[in-house]
């Protein structure tokens, strides 16, 4: 599970990257309930903040760079982002933005993986990460898409020391490796990884991507909710035995995303 303690290599941030600011913030204030809190002032909105009753669950920004798609992108904890930078160059990996600060906040920075899954990191300073996880409305969850899993798992493990146990999806879906903070108990594993062939990896052009699980109390009713606002559904709803009811989806943007509703006893 995911919770606020945030240790070192546990997801703390996350944000979208759109390339409409105020057409985002109505989708997902109408998917999730968000409410949006704008940095800025005026008609050209360049990013906020996303709250769920009253709490920071992810932030919004406007997508800048050339030819990127519009995604999310998720934080990782840690002490040092330069000593991470320079495990992340070790491993294969590029530097997409090198450690920089954020006034008295924190420190991040983003890196590619050497399969192309883009993530970023956060050093926290004064503000450690979301307020909200693991509950309705928010964060409970993050997943790679990768076309060699072994190579991804050589990778991440180098740069935050996670561990990992495979897991076989049923009916032959292949395997699913659960992803656990060093040193921490396997209750505190917070993500996942899938291995898929390139050409199921279309929406990034044949590259890996992460995408947050966030958690509803009706999958249904959120798709539902998505449809209605311009999204579309990738995949679901349907049950996922000792995981519960969820749904691949995209905004009307195609940054992807998953929607669960946790099966009974689950966090």
């Amino acid at each position: 599970m995911i919770t606020t303690d945030f240790g070192p290599g546990s997801p703390c941030w996350l944000d979208l990257g759109a390339p409409d600011v105020r057409a985002a913030a109505a989708f997902y204030g109408a998917v999730f309930g968000w409410d949006y809190e704008s940095m800025g002032e005026g008609e050209d909105m360049e990013g906020g903040m996303f709250r769920k009753d009253g709490k920071i669950v992810a932030g919004l920004g406007k997508l800048t760079e050339e030819g990127a798609r519009s995604a999310w992108m998720i934080y990782y904890n840690v002490t040092d982002a330069a000593a991470t930078t320079q495990a992340v160059e070790s491993a294969g990996g590029t530097v997409r933005v090198p450690p920089r600060d954020l006034d008295e906040w924190g420190r991040m920075a983003q890196y590619t993986d050497p399969l192309g899954g883009q993530f970023a990191v956060w050093q926290p300073g004064t503000d450690k990460g979301v307020e909200l996880v693991d509950e309705p409305g928010s964060l409970s969850w993050t997943e790679l898409y990768t076309s060699d899993a072994s190579a991804a798992k050589d990778f991440y493990g180098s740069v935050f020391g996670w561990q990992f146990s495979d897991t076989e999806l049923p009916g032959g879906g292949g395997t699913y490796s659960l992803i656990t903070p060093a040193g921490l108990p396997e209750e505190r594993m917070h993500g996942g990884l899938m291995e898929l062939p390139r050409e199921n990896l279309a929406l990034a052009d044949g590259r890996a991507y992460w995408h947050p699980v966030f958690n509803v109390p009706d999958c249904d009713a959120a798709v539902a909710k998505v449809t209605e606002n311009g999204g579309r559904v990738q995949m679901g709803p349907e049950d996922a035995e000792g995981v519960g009811r969820l749904a691949v989806c995209l905004d009307p943007s195609n940054a992807d995303f998953v929607v669960l509703t946790p099966a009974s006893g689950q966090a």
